[in-house]
């Protein structure tokens, strides 16, 4: 189950390639998760780590037994608890959006763990992870998905996620899986200054928009809205 074994692909839809297995924690790539991967290389993320991840982490592991034929479906799926699974494709399209030019991703916190399966994606690209998560049963559920995979650069909290996490802070990238009407001010103070912060933000209760800050010096962000997209509730407590 731990071990790294050389393969050969390709992403079809982009110039995409790689002759080795991205990470030893997880299984070797196999055809549905390469297919996967050619799935959000063709809704445009072009990011070669990010695609890695998604080719080597097995999102059947994360899903109900029920749902396991859908595991590889670029599709959002129900979790429990009013969660879901997030698109595979849209989990690349944000974390891809925490890279800077040329530079390496240090320290993230993932508000949100759910079913572990984004924290898994990034443990793979970030140098070190903690991720929150307020609903207790999936914060024991998601500890028991990736216990098996033994990830050293995993960090997993049960706690309120707007609050953040002071004592680990500051972070170089802080990536949402719910949407607020806002960003929480205790994640803008926990970003590292040229850190990145990316999370879906409600307009409405109808709309919502992705939505990236950056922190350009101690007082000052920079903030770009992009695509729309549709993310549970953030909430506060535990």
């Amino acid at each position: 189950f731990f071990f790294k074994q050389k393969t050969a692909y390709e992403i079809i839809a982009g110039d995409w390639s790689s002759d080795v297995c991205s990470s030893d924690l997880f299984p070797s790539h196999d055809k549905a998760r390469i297919q996967l991967a050619e799935k959000v290389a063709a809704s445009g993320v072009r990011h070669r780590q990010v695609l890695e991840a998604i080719a080597t982490v097995p999102r059947h592991a994360f899903v109900d037994e029920a749902l396991d034929t859908r595991a590889y479906e670029d599709s959002a799926l129900p979790i429990g608890h009013q969660q879901t699974i997030s698109k595979p494709s849209v989990v690349a399209r944000m974390v891809e959006l925490l890279f800077k030019p040329k530079k390496e991703l240090g320290k993230v916190l993932e508000i949100g763990t759910g079913c572990g399966y984004q924290a898994a994606i990034l443990s793979l690209v970030a140098s070190e992870v903690y991720s929150i998560e307020r609903i207790r049963p999936l914060h024991d559920q998601a500890r028991a998905k990736l216990r098996p995979f033994r990830i050293p650069n995993l960090r997993l909290v049960y706690g309120d996620g707007i609050r953040g996490l002071p004592q680990a802070a500051p972070f170089d990238g802080i990536i949402l899986a719910a949407a607020g009407l806002g960003i929480p001010d205790p994640l803008l103070d926990q970003l590292a200054i040229g850190g990145r912060l990316v999370a879906p933000v409600a307009k409405s209760e109808e709309e919502q928009q992705l939505v990236v800050v950056e922190r350009v010096s101690s007082q000052r962000y920079q903030r770009t809205v992009l695509e729309e997209v549709f993310f549970v509730p953030l909430q506060s407590g535990t």
